[in-house]
């Protein structure tokens, strides 16, 4: 079993090693992130299975708290509401569970944060893909094997072995993103 947890635990360092390279991008999307939410926008995620769960805990750590006392963001997991999930999916397939929840309520300046480990997940392209044409500003995580970067305005693609690599530097990335956030609007040190 020790093997088990090295071998984890070696893909993981080498994962975050060629993690550095990401650093410039996710800069310049915190700063992104927070000039959007600064002027009003609302913070959409969405992801299927443990992207589903970093969905919900991403717009927990937004409308809650990361690191600062402050004022709640306006984030909102489309992965959370089991009625909608189970009424768009049955009524109109499951490949359209989040396309329709962007269709009702993103607006042009809003932002969907998107996850797919494997970069191919149907109904998280989709999103993506209603996103644009109504205007929102798109963020996608991916694996290393990213559909063409076209599919958003940022893609950012985790360079992990498999999975659970790639989820866990999904969280990593997503967790840097609220830090960032946090102080780029509320003036507090980033670094802590």
């Amino acid at each position: 079993m020790s093997g088990i947890f090295d071998q984890a635990l070696a893909d993981l360092l080498a994962a975050a090693q060629l993690a550095r390279e990401s650093r410039e991008l996710l800069t310049k999307t915190g700063h992104w992130l927070a000039e959007g939410l600064t002027a009003g926008a609302v913070v959409f995620l969405c992801g299927n299975g443990g992207s589903a769960a970093e969905a919900a805990h991403l717009a927990g750590e937004l409308v809650g708290r990361f690191q600062l006392e402050r004022p709640g963001l306006p984030a909102l997991a489309l992965t959370a509401d089991s009625a909608i999930l189970t009424a768009v999916g049955n009524d109109y397939g499951f490949e359209e569970v989040f396309a329709r929840q962007i269709q009702a309520l993103g607006r042009p300046g809003d932002f969907l944060w998107a996850m797919s480990t494997s970069g191919r997940s149907p109904n998280v392209l989709k999103a993506l893909a209603v996103a644009r044409r109504q205007g929102l500003k798109t963020l996608f995580m991916s694996g290393p094997n990213a559909p063409d970067p076209e599919v958003a305005d940022v893609v950012i693609a985790a360079p992990g072995p498999g999975t659970p690599r790639i989820q866990e530097l999904h969280l990593f990335y997503g967790h840097v993103l609220c830090q960032m956030v946090e102080s780029l609007i509320f003036g507090e040190p980033a670094a802590r």
